[in-house]
């Protein structure tokens, strides 16, 4: 039996966003785009996750325990922290 290939519809010029979401709330996408072409784990390299910009008090023998340990690891002591943070909220999601 051989698959007759599928043609698919012309996806129309948009004149902004919200005409462009309108339009696929009421058109199936798969009737516009093969989606058997698709990637199955695209990669973007460049994206970077978004961040927030935070003020953290902490007593000053705290942070230069943060330094000097970070500076053993030889990296800055902001990312250290942001390390440690991150390990402690990947520890309590497991419970």
């Amino acid at each position: 039996m051989i698959k007759k290939k599928k043609t698919l519809k012309k996806i129309p010029e948009f004149k902004n966003k919200n005409e462009e979401q309108k339009f696929w709330a009421t058109h199936d996408s798969t009737e516009h785009i093969d989606w058997s072409k698709g990637f199955t784990n695209p990669v973007f390299p460049n994206l970077k996750p978004s961040t927030k910009m935070i003020s953290l008090r902490l007593p000053l023998n705290m942070l230069y325990r943060l330094k000097e340990i970070s500076n053993k690891k030889d990296i800055p002591y902001q990312s250290y922290i942001k390390v440690i943070l991150d390990e402690r909220i990947r520890q309590e999601n497991r419970y």
